[in-house]
């Protein structure tokens, strides 16, 4: 990462932390939630209901952490044991059935000296206050902030080897960072401290592969400059994966990721990362598989590091698949209410046609935009739908139109504006594309918590309408924007005071268990974080949580990388945030 780039970053931080004191909305301190799990452990062991290990584990969990567990002495012998626990490891995650002791305060300094030792660059460790508040707090969402102990920047494969052997050495926890763009605490340090490898610098494009249709690159690399990097050289290819515009390769990876174009390309699970070189915890580097489109080869090791959100490894290098650069359009329909909207789709999708995306925008958003005053023109205040037709041909093109045109009118639609050119087109993009700032411009002074669900399309019509029945009931305001063409939406709750930012907590909690109840999933893309993990007992069932762990265990059984995200409490451990309340009548 540039030295502007850190200025600009550091920047943006002091400004926010100057907006939360003069708002008192500043998110607690780790310390606070140490604190409440000390006493929810204390509870559960008075109880008797707090056991960290399952009493009933099932076979399928059991046989495999018995095959897998035959490695483990090599994980646990590597390295001198640690001097002391560190005050208060013990409660730090003490329910999840995974490893929490670590090292001490002292072996900590220790580490750090190592580091400043195997790194002559002395700016590539730092212990400096503002570093360390940067990679550990986020501007973008509203989960405790918790620093580093200390952030390293590697420059190459090497150097991500000597963190993690030294952390191992000294029983100190990782924490994977590039982009920062998450939104569900991803990279948060444990209250025991951490050592945060700040992967940014590791941008580069190594090479290209226009006839094969792939690069290969760093993880600090960013998608929006891969794609710039392509048009600069005349390579008609693109990578259409397009989650925030500041995500990189290594985030998008470890968050499972996806965007608007996923209706058409789908997301970060499926083959768009045909290999990835790793950093385990043990040292070792594995790349996952060689450069071939596709393979048959045993295990697809590939995807284990996709939605790991860094728990298994390092990411250092990936190829990636890149798709043709096709002529597209741009148009936008208008419904009577979303369930029309949402059957209109489901329709046109099923011709076929080439869409691109198609994106959901309420009432409340285009209402919003309408406020925010970028536009260039004015927007009828209903449910609209924003479309990008894609094809090979301007013929194409106008076929597509013409079917999308046929069958919203056949849903009630109440208009369509189809743009003339390219230009034009642009501007009705940047319509759907402005959604977080004219969101917040809908209410003066406000913030906005953005989540985000996912659900079978068909039901996506009715999360939408009990969702925004139980905002407008809770006295908030907010914004809907739906990836409609895979039943993702995603809410913007507005709140300027404490007392509303609980409630839009709560708010978030009723959205993700009516959503689960409804088939569906707690997060489409944002990824699980130490935001969304205690619903993925009731979302996977306790099987497939344990046998995350037990994969979990296998490769890291110190629990060094990024510990606290992801594999969630035991049920009956960790009460819900908030009470479910209706969670059971929404059930279908």
């Amino acid at each position: 990462m540039t030295a502007p780039g850190r200025l600009t970053r550091l920047v943006t931080h002091t400004s926010y932390l100057s907006r939360s004191a003069a708002t008192g909305l500043r998110p607690p301190h780790w310390q606070h939630q140490v604190q409440c799990l000390r006493a929810r452990y204390l509870s559960t062991q008075a109880s008797g209901t707090g056991s960290v290990v399952s009493k009933r584990i099932s076979p399928l969990v059991f046989t495999l952490g018995a095959a897998l567990g035959v490695g483990l002495t090599y994980y646990f012998t590597s390295g001198p044991a640690p001097s002391k626990p560190h005050q208060g490891s013990q409660i730090f995650d003490s329910c999840s059935g995974l490893n929490n002791a670590y090292g001490s305060a002292e072996d900590f300094q220790k580490a750090i000296g190592e580091l400043r030792a195997a790194f002559t660059d002395e700016a590539a460790v730092s212990t400096d206050p503002d570093v360390l508040e940067v990679h550990g707090f986020s501007g973008n969402d509203y989960h405790p902030g918790s620093s580093p102990t200390v952030v390293v920047t590697p420059g190459c494969t090497e150097d991500v080897v000597k963190i993690v052997n030294i952390s191992r050495k000294y029983r100190m926890p990782i924490v994977p960072y590039s982009g920062a763009t998450s939104l569900e605490g991803q990279y948060r340090a444990p209250a025991v401290g951490a050592i945060c490898v700040d992967m940014s610098s590791m941008d580069k494009i190594l090479e290209i592969h226009e006839s094969d249709s792939d690069l290969v690159c760093q993880p600090g690399a960013r998608w929006m400059d891969i794609n710039e990097t392509l048009k600069e050289k005349g390579i008609p290819l693109f990578f259409p994966i397009d989650p925030a515009p500041g995500a990189t390769i290594g985030g998008m990876i470890s968050n499972g990721c996806s965007g608007t174009n996923a209706v058409r390309y789908g997301t970060a699970k499926g083959e768009w990362f045909l290999n990835v070189t790793v950093v385990l915890p043990s040292g070792q580097v594995i790349k996952t598989r060689r450069r071939s489109r596709k393979s048959s080869a045993g295990f697809d090791t590939t995807k284990l590091f996709i939605g790991a959100e860094g728990t298994l490894g390092i990411i250092t290098e990936a190829t990636i698949k890149l798709a043709p650069l096709l002529p597209t359009n741009v148009a936008v329909a208008h419904f009577p209410d979303v369930r029309a909207a949402t059957e209109a789709v489901i329709e046109i999708m099923n011709q076929g046609v080439g869409i691109q995306c198609v994106e959901l925008c309420d009432d409340d958003f285009m209402r919003s935009t309408n406020i925010y005053g970028v536009s260039a023109r004015k927007w009828p205040e209903v449910d609209s739908l924003f479309f990008k037709f894609q094809g090979p041909t301007s013929t194409a093109l106008k076929e597509t139109a013409e079917v999308v045109k046929r069958i919203a009118k056949k849903h009630g639609s109440t208009g369509i504006e189809l743009a003339r050119d390219d230009e034009e087109a642009a501007l009705l993009w940047a319509d759907r594309k402005n959604a977080l700032y004219s969101g917040l411009a809908s209410l003066e002074g406000s913030r906005g918590w953005s989540t985000d669900v996912c659900v079978p399309v068909s039901r996506l019509p009715d999360l939408v309408y009990e969702t925004k029945k139980d905002i407008s009931n809770s006295g908030l305001m907010s914004t809907m924007v739906g990836h409609v063409g895979d039943g993702n939406f995603h809410a913007l709750l507005l709140f300027r005071t404490d007392d509303e930012l609980a409630i839009a907590r709560q708010l978030v909690h009723r959205m993700v268990e009516r959503a689960i109840a409804l088939d569906g999933t707690c997060t489409g893309e944002h990824g699980v974080g130490i935001g969304k993990r205690e619903y993925l007992y009731e979302e996977l069932g306790e099987g497939t949580v344990e046998l995350m762990k037990t994969v979990k265990r296998a490769i890291d059984p110190l629990n060094l990388f990024n510990p606290g995200k992801l594999y969630p409490d035991k049920p009956g451990n960790t009460p819900h945030l908030v009470p479910s309340s209706g969670a059971a009548q929404e059930k279908p």
